[in-house]
């Protein structure tokens, strides 16, 4: 759904992306050690090519966040202890405190998690901000199911044989191995709330 966009950093990111992508990197490459596999192998689960992995794993490349779907569901984490680190266990109930998360941004979008971390690890949610002035006409993929809910703006939901527009309160539920793409209509941003399932991969 989601390169690196020109906008300027979000406010509330607590780090300089440079950190942030240093230690993602060190990251994705000890889940990949510890399981053994090689980047060939990983590439192969989730379909992202051997160079982008390995400049993910450097801290020289910043993910879309199709790709950190993707690598959260391989790795069966939740998108929040991947970026964050924030541990593998969790009470029955997690509550996100709003401004407990730290603002992304990744190919023109911002976002920041909304899920919770440990063994919750079947949905990841997002809150996400399109911005207006956002072009990009790439198409994105990743295993699994969508839902959005739009909080507010206007936003256009674009396949490759159709698109739909949709108003503050409407909602969309879409298979997300289908390509597409969110673009905000008009001059104001939208918002949304989005929710991507997260299917087993075994290794």
């Amino acid at each position: 759904m989601l390169d690196v966009s020109s906008l300027p950093m979000a406010a509330g990111m607590e780090k300089p992306l440079g950190r942030v992508l240093t230690s993602l990197g060190a990251q994705l490459k000890a889940l990949r050690n510890q399981r053994g596999w090689t980047l060939e192998r990983l590439s192969k689960l989730t379909k992202l090519s051997e160079p982008y992995l390995s400049r993910l794993e450097g801290g020289t490349r910043q993910p879309s966040l199709a790709a950190l779907i993707t690598l959260a569901q391989v790795y069966e984490i939740p998108i929040r202890t991947l970026l964050e680190g924030d541990g593998q266990t969790m009470p029955p109930c997690r509550v996100i405190r709003s401004g407990s998360t730290s603002t992304r941004i990744a190919n023109g979008l911002a976002y920041r998690s909304v899920s919770g971390g440990g063994a919750l690890t079947g949905l990841q949610a997002m809150e996400m901000r399109i911005p207006a002035n956002r072009h990009n006409d790439k198409f994105y993929r990743h295993e699994g199911e969508e839902w959005l809910y739009v909080i507010s703006g206007a936003l256009n939901l674009i396949f490759e044989n159709e698109q739909h527009s949709l108003q503050p309160g409407d909602a969309a539920h879409f298979d997300a191995r289908t390509p597409h793409r969110l673009a905000a209509i008009g001059k104001r941003d939208a918002v949304v709330l989005l929710v991507a399932s997260t299917p087993v991969h075994s290794s």
